[in-house]
């Protein structure tokens, strides 16, 4: 069984440079449209047979031009949802750094539980269950190995490709998820296998970004180098 972790495209919280969370009405920037519909010719060719996504606006519309190709309907899973980061949604990046949990956030994330939030050892737990259930329920459906998608948030998918790399929790800030990113996850009777991750195909514009020193919850940071390009001067948003 093989999934997609695909991450929303660049939203209209990230232009904003806020952690926008749960907040409704997040909807994708002119950018995070043209990804998803580069996205969708991407994968389109593929024998997808099944969309998984969050409920929350931003994934929705990443995920549209490509059932639409595939003639397929997306099954909303709120296993899949952002991080509850409680307090702290809607807040300015700019803001979030100046309190005392960031850096338990980017050291001990297996620690972290945001302010009338939820922790991140939660979200890793329901989003490795989420998938590993779907991979079951697939499969047993199809009585054989199914390629689909799941579409989903930064700290979502990092915990579930920390998982699949045997990484620790508190680690898992090393890797990076960017807007409209691909990552694909193999699961086997021997464990699951890392075939990629951050893929943005031809879009390498997050390399000309200065590396930042730490990432935001979700796994962004701001950097100038990259507010032209709709990526909300963030390498990774949530």
């Amino acid at each position: 069984m093989t999934v997609i972790l695909l991450r929303h495209g660049v939203s209209t919280s990230n232009t904003a440079r806020t952690l926008a969370g749960r907040s409704p009405g997040v909807e994708l920037t002119e950018r995070g449209t043209e990804q998803a519909v580069a996205v969708a010719e991407r994968l389109a060719m593929l024998p997808i047979e099944h969309i998984a996504s969050s409920p929350l606006l931003r994934c929705q519309r990443t995920v549209a031009p490509l059932a639409e190709k595939l003639g397929l309907e997306p099954d909303h899973d709120e296993r899949l949802i952002e991080v509850d980061y409680g307090d702290w949604t809607g807040r300015p990046i700019a803001e979030l750094v100046t309190e005392p949990l960031w850096r338990v956030v980017q050291g001990h994330a297996s620690g972290a539980v945001f302010p009338g939030g939820e922790g991140l050892a939660q979200v890793q737990q329901r989003a490795v269950a989420a998938i590993r259930e779907i991979e079951r329920t697939l499969a047993e459906k199809a009585g054989r190995d199914v390629l689909w998608v799941a579409c989903a948030h930064g700290d979502v998918i990092k915990s579930i490709l920390a998982d699949a790399l045997g990484l620790h929790l508190d680690s898992f800030q090393r890797i990076a998820v960017e807007p409209a990113s691909i990552s694909v996850v193999r699961y086997s009777a021997h464990g699951p296998s890392v075939w990629k991750f951050n893929d943005t195909g031809a879009d390498l514009s997050a390399l000309a970004a200065t590396a930042p020193a730490t990432s935001t919850p979700g796994g962004e940071v701001p950097t100038a180098a990259n507010a032209d390009n709709g990526n909300a001067g963030h390498r990774d948003s949530p």
